[in-house]
């Protein structure tokens, strides 16, 4: 699903207009964006929960040439599941 079919489908579920969806859904990422780019975790009881974790430096091999070479580490997006969720997917 994409996010023009996400807003229609929020649209159909709340009556609300696709505009009034698509505002408050890109709301909703700038907030969980911003939060992460601070480093605040963002949670949303019963659905999951968004984190910001650390990656290590660690060696990986360019698969292009065969040489090893060195991947730095970074800070990246992570989302877990809550159990609810997990549950309705099973």
């Amino acid at each position: 699903m994409n996010k023009a079919k996400l807003v229609e489908q929020m649209a159909r579920q709340t009556k609300m207009s696709k505009a009034a969806c698509k505002d408050a859904l890109e709301a909703f990422i700038v907030s969980v964006s911003n939060a992460l780019k601070t480093g605040k975790s963002v949670v949303l009881t019963g659905f999951g929960s968004f984190d910001v974790i650390k990656r290590k430096s660690r060696v990986g091999v360019n698969p292009a040439t065969g040489k090893k070479m060195q991947i730095p580490a970074k800070k990246v997006p992570k989302f877990r599941a809550g159990k609810a969720l997990r549950s309705l997917v099973k």
